[in-house]
């Protein structure tokens, strides 16, 4: 491939140190994770969102490598956008090819000499995708060096996707239906024969009337009630242990590596002892989200996303306010609720009644107001890159936020949700 030095010279005229970076979830047909299409955008001096060609530029890349590319994807498959010049250079010698999938722009002619590199690359480990609405036609002589074809529920016909799907299936190339927004569409595609599923709809609220806390959930949300009331450690410990499997995601969690624990803790007292209230409380929220997941996947996304968001935003409260020792634990709280009413099917404002908060988390989590607004807006407006990139520059603004800085906590926050989720079920 590619030495050291010729990446750094190849990177120097695209250099662009201040920008952001979302993931976006890429799930299988169970809804279990399979990986992430990985974005890129710039904010430097209020300029315009980086375009999917820059995007994939040297300059770009060769920072995220050096924040840790790894540590964003954990070990999901990433999903790059590519534009040619990007395809044609050699900025690859980094990137963990058997993770990666390389996503051809619109702007990508498929000529011979396209064809040749991808041809080069495919050699070398690299798996290839296209969208399928952007290169029509020229489709046909991409399919024998693709791997993946996605295909954008918001840019294809509905009859054009029903007749196209079944077609491309017979080529052996896997399908991903992108920007998938709801449970209707993702049934729609299932039955076409999609492979894989792009988009939030897992993380919208569904009401379900007469729904029922499982036994679990109702035990957990008890024991909250217990650390808010500042019950003794006794009471604590003897509900734990009343529910078996509690007790054993509880020690799963803390000896997980995230928590960074010097020794092996095997018992629910040595447990609750090390975690202390403040933690019990934050993985008691974890917890909630473990147990729901009823395919005992270890990577929910439901629960992925909650702990990246709660982490992400609990860093940024640390960033901002380091003088207020509580107010990263109530950022870090407010993100794993403001997935809750997608966890308990039932509204947010019907949660904050049942669950005792101040008035700043519900502002934050019913009018995204106050700074706990701003940081939950800030977290779910990256989520959401391709459809609110205009949200997130304001609101970097107002919370005096640079990029490069941002890109380092989103980093984090991947890493450690990561490992939090692995150890999670």
């Amino acid at each position: 491939m590619t030495d050291t030095a010729s990446l750094d010279e190849a990177s120097q005229p695209l250099r662009m140190r201040n920008f952001y970076l979302a993931r976006q979830p890429i799930l299988d047909r169970n809804q279990a994770l399979f990986g992430y299409e990985l974005l890129f955008r710039g904010s430097a001096n209020g300029s315009a969102p980086v375009d999917s060609g820059v995007a994939a530029s040297a300059g770009v890349l060769h920072h995220a490598s050096q924040l840790g590319l790894p540590r964003a994807i954990g070990d999901a498959t990433a999903f790059l956008n590519i534009d040619r010049d990007g395809l044609m250079s050699d900025i690859f010698a980094f990137l963990p090819r058997e993770r990666m999938v390389l996503e051809l722009v619109r702007s990508v002619e498929p000529d011979d000499a396209v064809i040749e590199r991808m041809r080069v690359l495919s050699g070398h480990g690299f798996r290839f995708a296209v969208e399928a609405s952007n290169h029509g036609p020229e489709l046909s002589r991409l399919l024998p060096v693709i791997d993946f074809v996605k295909m954008d529920l918001r840019a294809l016909p509905i009859v054009t996707l029903l007749s196209l799907a079944p077609r491309l299936r017979t080529t052996g190339k896997r399908l991903v239906a992108e920007k998938v927004e709801n449970h209707t569409e993702y049934r729609t595609c299932l039955d076409v024969g999609f492979d894989y599923f792009q988009g939030y709809y897992f993380a919208k609220p569904t009401v379900m009337s007469g729904r029922k806390l499982s036994p679990s959930q109702t035990t957990v949300l008890a024991l909250m009630d217990l650390i808010n009331a500042d019950a003794d450690n006794s009471a604590i410990e003897a509900l734990v242990k009343r529910e078996v499997s509690l007790g054993m995601n509880l020690l799963r969690l803390v000896n997980t590596p995230a928590l960074g624990a010097g020794r092996r803790i095997e018992s629910i007292s040595q447990a609750l002892s090390l975690l202390g209230r403040r933690q019990l409380q934050r993985w008691l929220q974890i917890l909630l989200f473990a147990e729901a997941d009823v395919r005992g996947h270890s990577q929910s996304p439901l629960l992925m996303l909650a702990t990246t968001r709660a982490r992400l935003m609990e860093l940024l409260a640390q960033r901002l306010r380091p003088a207020q020792k509580n107010v990263a634990d109530v950022a870090f709280t407010v993100g794993m609720m403001s997935l809750m009413d997608t966890l308990f099917c039932m509204p947010m404002r019907d949660i904050v009644e049942q669950i005792p908060v101040i008035d700043e988390v519900r502002d934050g989590l019913l009018k995204r107001t106050g700074f706990f607004g701003e940081l939950l807006r800030l977290a779910e407006s990256i989520e959401r890159m391709d459809d609110a990139q205009d949200e997130v520059l304001p609101v970097l603004q107002a919370l005096s936020i640079e990029g490069d800085d941002l890109a380092e906590l989103e980093v984090s926050a991947f890493e450690w949700s990561d490992k939090v989720v692995r150890y999670a079920m």
